[in-house]
């Protein structure tokens, strides 16, 4: 709905082309079920907006803009996004970093990877219970180190 209301003048069609887009997907789906849903979902929205927009007959300068927007905006990210995820996946490497290894690989384990307790402890050769032990105690000093408060610079007397 958002991608529809930021990319379509006219706000009270909004909800028919939300219907327009889900019969299309529903349609297509019928015949082979996408292997990248949401994307194939943005495409079919896009599409819709371009052939409403030839259907009009009158296609004003600030859509066709928009149109060739559309598409970039829907196969990448912005540039801006791109820095600050690579900003932020650079802060939590470095308070990863900072973890004792036994926490960060079962952090690792869990969270990248998507193992279980029991895989975690099984790969690492230790007890289901230590396992989660490692996996509490590491997220909550990941916590800390990366919301915690910052430092106190003002010195006391």
């Amino acid at each position: 709905m958002q991608f529809l209301q930021h990319n379509w003048r006219n706000k009270s069609e909004i909800a028919d082309l939300r219907q327009e887009v889900y019969v299309k997907v529903y349609e297509a789906a019928q015949e082979c079920i996408p292997d990248k849903s949401k994307q194939f979902v943005f495409a079919t929205a896009r599409n819709l907006l371009i052939d409403r927009v030839r259907k009009s007959r009158i296609i004003p300068i600030e859509a066709a803009s928009d149109l060739e927007a559309l598409e970039i905006a829907a196969d990448t990210p912005s540039p801006d996004r791109i820095v600050v995820a690579r900003d932020e996946l650079r802060h939590l490497q470095v308070a990863l970093d900072r973890l004792p290894p036994r926490h960060r690989k079962a952090i690792v384990l869990q969270r990248v990877e998507g193992l279980s307790r029991r895989a975690i402890a099984e790969r690492m050769g230790i007890s289901e219970a230590t396992a989660a032990t490692y996996l509490a105690k590491g997220i909550c000093a990941l916590v800390d180190i990366l919301y915690g408060d910052p430092p106190n610079l003002r010195r006391t007397p």
